[in-house]
């Protein structure tokens, strides 16, 4: 009774619905709001249509449309994020987050003299009431003698819940799952599982070793064997340091226009090297994917000969290698990164470039791919490859497919002289539309306005959040 999971009920959604009175009870979905975008968060209202987190925003349109679809306000989601760690971090020090709303922590950190379901299950009470009252979100809580079943009691807690799976009982509640309630497995390792007839977990243990090892390899197939028989040794760790950094868009045309796609790479390694300082990051290994028209995800990598958070730097590496790309089919999604990460710089860095390098098998969807290639030096990419400071269209473009100049985004916080605080709700067609309401107030009146409204300005966020 050692491992406690925390995970935040529709997280970045019922933010939302704190914050915006007129939309509790209904269906709120936070994501991409362009023609390419995706779900980050659905709420329960919305889940009832069958719109889940990853589906595109089109999909969820057509499941469901007549709910709220917002941008997103991340900075009020970090504030909440961090009052909950904080609070975690109160039981235990030995704390895993592992993203925005959701953690692990080892509760044999704690001051708690006694593990036994009885104290533990006041501790997970307090702690789910602390939540609810000071940020206005739930929590789902589970608490078990692993992280594997830690995990599962808090799925079955959803939402607002907590289950604890005492010691003894766990291939009770494990083997009537389906399998890919284990981690590890998706959709392929299921299907080739079904091929056997295994369909939960209980199917899957008496499955031998030897024969998943056949199937899917000697780690993966160890993995499961060990997770069928409820037999997790994972230690919770507090050490999660970031392995990369990296900045990615979706553009919602595809763009072919190789100076436009310059200037586009340029921003990203700005915004890549804004991140690096922020979070006190260098890097050696700079990485460009690219999606192209068809889908066809490619990658190149090349590593410098120290580390770097230099824009310049960045950005000319970045350049380099999406000119070693065929991209006249146009390109739907553009990202940069960086890896080998270091928390020091070394500053003679300048004149010297690695050559690029591409991994031969990423020629499909998946994440960013570091291939190590020995450092030569080059010139800098060409002054005509991306816009000069003067041309404002060029900076506006690449703005708008970037999603930065868009002014008024739905959810975002506005304040209009008049009628004070409230969100939008819509805009289009030079005009928007603003609902007059914060999270301490009844449901609001809505009003529309010119877009170039003098009154009508973006906000800091308004919320009623993490009161005393």
């Amino acid at each position: 009774m050692r491992v406690l999971h925390l995970d935040l009920d529709a997280f970045f959604a019922s933010v939302e619905q704190r914050d915006k009175p007129s939309l509790r009870g209904r269906p709120v979905i936070v994501g991409g709001i362009g023609p390419r975008g995706v779900v980050s968060t659905a709420s329960y209202e919305a889940r009832t249509f069958g719109v889940r987190s990853a589906m595109s925003m089109s999909e969820a349109r057509a499941r469901c449309p007549h709910a709220a679809y917002l941008a997103g306000r991340f900075a009020v989601y970090r504030e909440v994020s961090e009052f909950v760690m904080d609070q975690l971090r109160a039981i235990s020090p030995l704390l895993e987050p592992l993203s925005l709303d959701e953690a692990f922590v080892d509760l044999g950190g704690s001051d708690l003299p006694d593990l036994s379901p009885g104290p533990v299950r006041k501790l997970a009470d307090d702690l789910r009431a602390t939540i609810r009252a000071r940020t206005g979100v739930t929590a789902s809580v589970g608490v078990a003698s692993s992280k594997l079943m830690a995990k599962i009691a808090s799925e079955q807690a959803k939402p607002d819940g907590m289950v604890v799976i005492e010691p003894g009982a766990e291939l009770d509640v494990l083997h009537p799952l389906s399998v890919r309630a284990l981690p590890g497995v998706g959709p392929a390792t299921a299907a080739r599982l079904a091929r056997l007839g295994v369909k939960t977990v209980g199917d899957l243990a008496r499955i031998t070793e030897p024969d998943l090892v056949d199937l899917v390899g000697a780690a993966h197939g160890g993995m499961l064997h060990r997770l069928a028989r409820a037999r997790d040794e994972r230690a919770v760790s507090t050490e999660r340091e970031s392995k990369s950094i990296s900045v990615e868009d979706t553009f919602d045309r595809d763009v072919t226009d190789p100076t436009l796609l310059a200037a586009l790479v340029t921003r990203l390694a700005e915004k890549l090297a804004e991140r690096m300082n922020a979070s006190g990051h260098s890097g050696r290994t700079i990485t460009l994917k690219t999606r192209l028209h068809d889908f066809t995800t490619l990658s190149r990598s090349a590593t410098l000969p120290a580390p770097t958070d230099d824009p310049r730097t960045v950005s000319r590496v970045a350049s380099r290698l999406l000119s070693e790309i065929d991209v006249t089919g146009g390109v739907r999604l553009l990202g940069v990164g960086v890896s080998g990460l270091s928390d020091w710089v070394q500053d003679d860095l300048f004149g010297t470039e690695p050559e690029a390098a591409e991994d031969p098998g990423e020629r499909s969807a998946g994440g960013f791919v570091g291939v190590r290639t020995d450092g030569a030096s080059g010139e800098d990419a060409p002054a005509d490859a991306v816009p000069s400071d003067g041309d404002r269209a060029g900076d506006v473009r690449v703005g708008e497919l970037l999603h930065e100049t868009q002014a008024w985004v739905p959810g975002m916080d506005v304040v209009h002289d008049e009628h004070g605080p409230g969100w939008v709700w819509g805009s289009g067609l030079g005009r928007v539309t603003v609902r007059f309401e914060t999270a301490g107030t009844p449901p609001g009146p809505v009003r529309t306005f010119a877009a170039d409204d003098p009154a009508l300005s973006p906000a800091r966020p308004h919320p009623q959040a993490l009161s005393e």
